[in-house]
């Protein structure tokens, strides 16, 4: 009890009043969940210790380290190039380049956060279709679906899988053994649809072609070495995170281990006041806002554990899946999806993973458990494709395409979105079952 009232309310309370301020939009997200964080601690819900131990370190971790590696490669203008090369691959041809994108955004996905991918693949987007005179809206919602369909790939891919990964110790190789292939037929699907749908609609002219193919996708390189050292690296943390299964090394200590040797290959042999600059830079990459959105985030639900109202709703969910495994996947699997179509993916998983750890006894283990995370990783990564608010990704490509002069409207946007989504749920369901039930 803290002044006559029940720990357990007061948690609640303040998790509800952080999530409708992060809704609203009123403040900045880290700002809410902080706020939030600091409530927790100051009403005595947590001791400062409490809150200390709630926060998964191995994920923030995760989080910096990649940020940081990926933010040096970015320097040296490898994304750029990648989406001119894609473009001048398939000629020029707007039904190609649709489909090239799209796969191209689903694969950068995968190996980076969703955001990273489509800040650096959008801009490039949007000048490809403008010298090709198209509208770029199905360029945008290609590449908005494909990063969230391609990010559900791996370990790394977007921050749902991280926070499940970190959560129950799965590893990059155990995500792409699971989800690999579901990943693949989705993504098919979807460029076969927008092909049928836009791309055999599309058409330019020979002098716009030409002018695509005039750009020299080698002016995009702006550090030839710099790519060679970050490739180098990147592979080597991505087959860290294969190996680290075996070794029993986390992924936050691999993604700061590449991260720290990519920043000493890249300030290597410079005089001090160079290197220093350079470090200091290579630390501003990092999205600090979104990183102490997950710490304070991590606190807040952790509150909720505390205080037993996990275990309250636990025990609810058991009742209503009459403790079958099956139930609880399926009934994981579409709640996921519709409710991360209508809030942030992000702060969902965040509250689902300590609730669905304590039905893992009940329902039969860790093991017999596995089904229904895989529910959770697939319903919030894809429904994520739901609307136009529920990933952060899709958020930014609005943000930029509204700059460009070329608004995304809500609306508009949920006529394909919400088909997307629910296919996707439907082809998942069928895998699920097929993988796990047959």
């Amino acid at each position: 009890m803290i002044f006559g009232v029940p720990a357990a309310v007061i948690a609640s309370v303040i998790l509800i009043l952080s999530y409708a301020v992060l809704f609203s939009e009123k403040l900045n997200r880290a700002v809410a969940v902080m706020l939030g964080a600091a409530a927790m601690v100051l009403l005595g819900v947590l001791s400062y210790d409490q809150a200390l131990k709630g926060i998964d370190f191995n994920t923030i971790a995760l989080l910096i380290g990649m940020m940081i590696m990926v933010g040096i490669m970015e320097k040296s203008g490898a994304f750029q190039y990648a989406a001119v090369k894609s473009a001048k691959l398939v000629k020029a041809n707007p039904r190609g380049i649709l489909a090239v994108l799209g796969v191209v955004t689903a694969v950068l996905s995968a190996f980076l956060d969703n955001v990273t991918t489509v800040l650096l693949i959008v801009p490039v987007t949007i000048e490809i279709t403008r010298k090709l005179k198209l509208n770029p809206y199905p360029f945008l919602l290609m590449e908005i679906f494909s990063s969230n369909i391609g990010g559900t790939a791996t370990l790394i891919g977007d921050p749902p899988n991280i926070l499940i990964g970190g959560a129950i110790g799965l590893s990059f190789t155990d995500f792409l053994k699971e989800l690999s292939l579901l990943v693949a037929i989705n993504l098919a699907l979807l460029v076969a649809a927008f092909d049928f749908f836009f791309g055999r609609k599309m058409t330019a002219t020979a002098a716009a072609r030409n002018e695509v193919m005039s750009i020299n996708e080698r002016d995009t390189i702006t550090d030839v070495g710099l790519l060679i050292k970050s490739a180098a690296v990147l592979g080597l943390v991505i087959l860290g995170f294969i190996a680290g299964e075996h070794l029993h090394i986390a992924n936050g200590t691999i993604a700061l281990f590449g991260a720290a040797l990519l920043m000493m290959l890249y300030t290597l042999g410079l005089p001090h006041q160079e290197r220093d600059k350079r470090v200091e830079d290579a630390f501003s990459l990092v999205d600090w806002t979104t990183i102490f959105f997950f710490t304070g985030l991590f606190a807040l639900v952790y509150g909720l554990e505390v205080t037993g109202v996990l275990e309250m709703l636990g025990h609810k969910a058991l009742l209503l899946v009459d403790g079958s495994i099956q139930k609880a996947t399926f009934l994981i699997l579409w709640s996921s999806a519709v409710l991360s179509a209508a809030i942030d993916n992000i702060p969902f998983v965040a509250t689902m993973i300590p609730l669905l750890k304590t039905m893992e006894e009940a329902l039969g283990g860790r093991e017999a458990m596995m089904p229904v995370w895989w529910a959770l990783s697939v319903g919030s990564c894809f429904g994520g494709n739901g609307s136009l608010i529920a990933a952060s990704a899709n958020v930014i490509v609005a943000g930029i395409a509204a700059r460009e002069g070329h608004a995304l409207n809500f609306l508009k946007f949920l006529l394909w979105s919400l088909p997307v989504m629910l296919i996707s749920i439907a082809i998942s369901s069928a895998y699920l079952y097929i993988v796990h039930f047959m």
